[in-house]
């Protein structure tokens, strides 16, 4: 079932009158290769990022993804993270590489978080599906490396399967 085209309008610290539709229902139709562990709402209660990812963006998702959000306006925290440990790269490194789609500045996590809502844009989706499948390599070092549920078996990679919607306490 999809839900009747929403219109979002966006304006935060990065993008000023964005413009998106949501053509899909929230959490659902996703491409049958992307099953995430975790929606977003987990992923910000569990702490990603060092709290600063979203801190100006309520107004464009769900009230309730932050009612237990690990978040930090100020500065990156990162023992707000699940793990405790800085597991990111500046966001500059992240333009250097290409990485960074025009419509989702802030990179992978604001596209999951759109495309979580309902937001399709087939070649944008693909990419970013290419690049969170690439990732599951991370699952395999540390299934390869750590005995099974092992939390101080290396955290950084843990916290970084986190950030791209991998339940890391799993493994």
């Amino acid at each position: 079932m999809k839900q009747k085209n929403k219109r979002v309008i966006v304006n935060d610290n990065m993008q000023e009158k964005y413009r998106y539709e949501l053509s899909e229902l929230p959490g659902k139709n996703f491409d049958l290769r992307f099953k995430p562990d975790l929606t977003p709402k987990e992923m910000l209660r569990l702490g990603i990022f060092g709290g600063k990812y979203m801190t100006d963006c309520k107004k464009e998702f769900p009230k309730d993804w932050f009612t237990s959000a690990k978040l930090c306006s100020e500065k990156h925290n990162p023992e707000l993270n699940y793990f405790g440990v800085n597991a990111s790269q500046p966001l500059r490194v992240w333009r250097q590489k290409g990485w960074i789609y025009h419509e989702d500045p802030r990179g992978w996590f604001q596209w999951y978080c759109r495309y979580y809502m309902g937001r399709r844009i087939p070649k944008e989706d693909e990419r970013q599906i290419k690049r969170w499948l690439a990732i599951k390599r991370h699952v395999s070092q540390i299934k390869k490396n750590c005995d099974p549920k092992d939390m101080n078996c290396r955290p950084r990679q843990r916290q970084a399967l986190l950030h791209w919607a991998y339940d890391s306490r799993r493994i």
